[in-house]
């Protein structure tokens, strides 16, 4: 969950009543935040991850003065309009979307800065997804030229000096030098064209979703009128990003001024702040919650967490990206009554827990390979990269390095179990042999396609050594072990730089390949310091079977 530091003194008056430290502890983790600290300057919390409206001191004091029953219902925000178009055209398919608005009226101080950008880094980690959905730009109004026009352009033609860089790069340029863009190449990897917004003028503004333009996309301290925008994959999730941002400088002081959206076949203005209207039954929030509420007391408590109730319907502000179901909706009243108001209960039913399908498939690959005489490891999670690869004899592959490692020998996340198991017999030359052993885990690999951009794989890896380990022993123990669980495998030569040519094999599972058989090449074993002759297998048995 993101940790936000809010200014005491800013909250306090953006509550509108002086609240005492006593009080604030008490409130606080009723509204459904982790509080960490509160002393005389900083109120430190935790935000859940469902309620990034309230990632600013602008939108914890709306939450909390809300909820304190001191600025009590749904939230209005006038919005004029610019009468001005930003065109959207030519994005490449991989960040299709685009909406602006623009806000006079703000004069930024310091406070102001620490704290929007705080916000713009916390929306991007949290409800942008470390921006991988999109991002939040922000401009001097003063030096831009509207109106302005969000498009793509070819890589050779993208050259403007990036945010906090004493020179002009190309677009490439960026992505290898630039902080920013070498942190967040990996976003445009691939792509033809970069996106670019450009003004009247033809200055270009920045390239999302890596970094805006020194000379035109830098807030300071004196900015009055600013342009907002936010790019991304998703426009639902651009619409309460920018929501979420708006209303946040619109709390400051600043006057929100609508952009018509053109893209071509569809245009909007942007943004909409109207309330989603929801349908709530009182008798289904009563039956929910064990309580007995009127239409009156449903209204009152929602107050108190900044939506509206008209006609059966609850009002949802615009920036409320965690209210999706009536089921939302009960949790909003309930956590207004107070959770220290219900009554314990002891329910009227019972249930019955049940292992999850992986824990009993590892427990049964596992009770197979001990009843073959294999000894059952649990080695470490991390390594380092030494091991992972050179060792291993490997050569071009990656690995998910660990930020701030403490201890070299622990840099990387394992890529593989075999070289923790090869390192087990390395530590353990002065015990008899042989030494049968085997480890079913968890490895960790680079996956640029996912959220987290590395994926888990279920794998098990088998040793065997001993003066007389050989193929045809690791080979019987891999198809014994498969055969166990039900599972037919086929093995073909091949050839991997771990093992010795000629005496390794590449299994596959209903045609798909899921790891080598072998003996190991004699490199590896005097890499790790192993003097006796080693036979192993690792296979990915997350793919051989479903549960």
């Amino acid at each position: 969950m993101p940790t936000v530091t809010l200014d005491k003194k800013k909250v306090l008056e953006l509550i509108g009543k002086k609240v005492s430290d006593e009080v604030l502890l008490d409130r606080i983790p009723m509204l459904g935040t982790d509080l960490e600290k509160i002393d005389d300057n900083e109120i430190v919390v935790e935000i859940f991850p469902n309620r990034p409206d309230m990632l600013s001191e602008e939108g914890f004091s709306r939450a909390l003065s809300s909820f304190m029953g001191i600025k009590q219902g749904f939230r209005e925000y006038d919005v004029k309009s610019e009468k001005s178009t930003v065109v959207v055209k030519g994005l490449p398919k991989e960040w299709p979307y685009g909406i602006c608005a623009i806000v006079r009226g703000l004069e930024f101080d310091d406070e102001k800065l620490r704290s929007i950008i705080q916000l713009q880094e916390k929306l991007g980690v949290t409800l942008l997804r470390k921006r991988k959905k999109g991002g939040i730009g922000l401009y001097p109004l003063d030096k831009i030229k509207l109106p302005v026009t969000f498009t793509a352009y070819d890589k050779g033609k993208v050259k403007f000096r990036p945010l906090e860089y004493e020179k002009e790069l190309s677009g490439d340029d960026i992505l290898l030098k630039h902080p920013t863009g070498r942190e967040y190449a990996h976003l445009v990897r691939g792509w033809k064209k970069y996106p670019v917004f450009v003004d009247a003028g033809g200055v270009i503004m920045s390239m999302p979703p890596i970094i805006n333009s020194h000379d035109v996309g830098k807030v300071i301290e004196g900015t009055q009128d600013i342009f907002v925008e936010c790019t991304g994959t998703d426009l639902n999730t651009l619409k309460v990003a920018i929501n979420i941002m708006l209303t946040a400088l619109a709390d400051m002081g600043g006057t929100i001024y609508s952009l018509q959206m053109d893209y071509g076949t569809d245009k909007f203005e942007c943004p909409d702040l109207s309330a989603r209207k929801m349908k709530v039954d009182v008798g289904y929030v009563n039956k929910l919650l064990g309580i007995e509420l009127s239409s009156a007391d449903v209204k009152g408590l929602l107050a108190k967490m900044g939506i509206g109730f008209e006609n059966g319907c609850a009002l949802v502000p615009a920036y409320r990206v965690d209210v999706l179901h009536p089921m939302d909706v009960v949790e909003d009243v309930a956590i207004a009554y107070g959770y220290e108001n219900f009554s314990e209960e002891i329910p009227n039913i019972s249930t019955v827990g049940e292992e999850a399908g992986e824990t009993v498939f590892v427990r049964k690959v596992s009770e197979v390979a001990c009843g073959f005489g294999l000894l059952e490891c649990m080695s470490y999670h991390l390594s380092n990269k030494e091991h992972l690869v050179r060792f291993m004899r490997k050569k071009d592959v990656d690995v998910v390095l660990a930020a701030n490692a403490v201890n070299v020998e622990y840099t990387a996340l394992r890529n593989a179990i075999l070289p923790g198991l090869i390192k087990v017999l390395s530590e353990n030359t002065l015990y008899e042999y042989p030494q049968k052993l085997f480890e079913v885990g968890k490895v960790v690999r680079p996956d640029e396609s996912s959220e987290a951009r590395v994926a888990e794989v279920l794998s098990m890896s088998c040793v065997v050594a001993d003066a007389a380990s050989e193929f045809s022993e690791i080979k019987a123990l891999l198809l014994g072990i498969f055969s166990g669980i039900g599972v037919d495998c086929e093995l073909r030569e091949a050839r991997n730089s771990t093992y010795i040519d000629g005496r390794c094999a590449e299994v596959f599972v209903s045609g798909k390949s899921v790891g080598f058989v072998g003996e190991i090449h004699p490199e590896v074993l005097c890499n790790f310091g192993v003097e006796v002759p080693v036979s192993a297998f690792e296979v990915e048995i997350g793919d051989v079977c479903s549960f």
